[in-house]
């Protein structure tokens, strides 16, 4: 449905002095592909480059190279009408925060009715039955299309911002960590709804979080960031069941299963500035296998059965030791920090 082949982007910054400006490097060769009816699951820190890999599939960022593929025409080729007609009704986006990413003058109705309006979809009539629908459709009562998202609940609020996602019918929905600002008991209705929704219509979903636990449980693929580069991507089963690279292995340790036990990895040493970025692996000079070999170019690609890649030169063993199934007391090498 879309692709990015080879995308770079490459943002100005104010440091470098006067008569040179620094390039950051918020995406480095990123190639990512989204099928229709999977969800695709981006991972990784704060500053990773997630949140402008999501702009770069919904066309709110042009690429700095690369190219960007919606069913095969190149994004960045089209006239801007025709991207915004085409292009910008088959893509639907869901903040992080729907506090702010609602306007607290409009009532519910006029929120859901915007889109239908701006792109001209339908009758009158019709634009007030598809509001209905869509508020049926994310499972909230009647009255609350009367309602100001003040008067919400948080969970309310991210239902609405959905429902105004799915109005012009899209064939993909972007969620930038759509349950962060939301409380622990709410997060599962609002995934459970996502994955509803995706059963139901047929959607291709790109889900972002730094909690690689809850994209495993939401998530067809996923892809984990680290630094701007895609350095593992594959099934949910494989990259969250036997990690190879060692920036997942230590994700999965941060964040708590019930499933399984998980020993903390405690990672040292400087993070790499995204405006001069080490020449080799990214993750070097943070990772306990690192070697010359790391730091000298970037790995390339390795593969296993199935869709599984990672970019690293001493990947985890399939049977990873710092992620047992509950009950194994298999140790942690010594040659790592844990905690």
């Amino acid at each position: 449905m879309i692709r990015l082949d080879g995308v770079h982007v490459r943002h100005k910054a104010r440091s470098g002095g006067v008569f040179r400006r620094d390039a950051v490097h918020a995406l480095t060769d990123a190639t990512l592909e989204v099928r229709r009816g999977e969800i695709v699951g981006l991972v990784g820190e704060s500053g990773c480059g997630k949140s402008t890999l999501a702009r770069v599939l919904t066309g709110l960022q042009k690429p700095t190279e690369g190219e960007v593929r919606f069913h095969g025409r190149d994004l960045w080729e089209m006239s801007s009408a025709r991207r915004r007609d085409d292009f910008g009704s088959a893509v639907g986006v869901v903040f992080q925060d729907p506090s702010t990413a609602l306007n607290p003058r409009l009532t519910v109705r006029q929120i859901l009715r915007d889109p239908l309006d701006v792109h001209r979809r339908g009758t009158r009539e019709q634009r007030e039955a598809r509001v209905e629908e869509l508020l049926d459709l994310v499972g909230l009562p009647g009255h609350t299309l009367e309602a100001l998202p003040g008067q919400l609940s948080g969970g309310q609020r991210q239902r609405v911002a959905i429902a105004r996602a799915l109005a012009l019918e899209p064939e993909l929905i972007v969620a930038d960590e759509p349950t962060s600002a939301l409380d622990v008991s709410v997060r599962a209705q609002v995934l459970n709804l996502l994955v509803d929704l995706r059963d139901r219509l047929g959607l291709g979903m790109v889900f972002i979080s730094h909690d690689i636990q809850t994209v495993r449980y939401l998530a067809d693929r996923i892809a984990v960031l680290y630094l701007g580069r895609i350095v593992e991507e594959g099934r949910a089963a494989d990259v969250a069941g036997t990690p190879r690279h060692p920036y997942t292995e230590a994700l999965l340790s941060a964040t708590p299963s019930l499933l399984e036990t998980t020993e903390r990895i405690v990672l040292t040493g400087p993070v790499p500035s995204a405006t001069n970025p080490p020449p080799g692996c990214p993750f070097s000079t943070r990772c306990w296998k690192a070697d010359d070999a790391c730091a000298t170019a970037f790995p390339a690609e390795t593969s296993a059965a199935g869709e599984h890649r990672w970019h690293c030169v001493h990947p985890q063993p399939v049977t990873s030791p710092s992620v047992s199934p509950a009950g194994d007391t298999t140790s942690v090498p010594s040659a790592r920090s844990t905690a």
